[in-house]
């Protein structure tokens, strides 16, 4: 179970109010993922993001490595916010431990912490103006 102290170690929740880290505590699931876990499949519905507490993942977009995600990253939001399927899969790179915000929980994340969403759109506006991968 997430505790407050765990979550100021993320940078994604800096600067969150204790009662803002208390409630995050109740929406988050604690989740393992050995190395080689699909975390999220192109083209696939979404129906849960992760952030990520230890390890890293890789990041697919038409089977090319495009990115590598550490510690504090959020996987699979954009899913949940526009409501297509998954624009790129994410694996384990190695063992993982991660807090799982299903669709209801992330929501709820939203429309309850300001700053939550403030983050999430500025991460959105960042991966949707990033340089395309060069087509094959």
């Amino acid at each position: 179970m997430a505790t407050i102290e765990e979550l100021r170690e993320i940078a994604f929740f800096s600067g969150f109010s204790d009662e803002e880290l208390s409630r995050v505590c109740d929406l988050v699931d604690d989740v393992d993922a050995e190395a080689g876990a699909v975390l999220t499949d192109q083209g696939r519905p979404g129906m849960v993001c992760y952030i990520i507490r230890d390890g890293r993942a890789n990041v697919f977009y038409q089977q090319e490595h495009v990115a590598t995600l550490h510690k504090g990253t959020m996987v699979g939001e954009m899913a949940l916010v526009d409501h297509r399927p998954r624009t790129a899969t994410v694996v384990a790179e190695t063992p993982m431990r991660l807090y799982a915000l299903e669709v209801k929980s992330f929501r709820t994340l939203l429309d309850e912490m300001p700053t939550a969403r403030e983050r999430v759109n500025a991460m959105l506006e960042a991966r949707l103006n990033a340089p395309a991968p060069a087509a094959d």
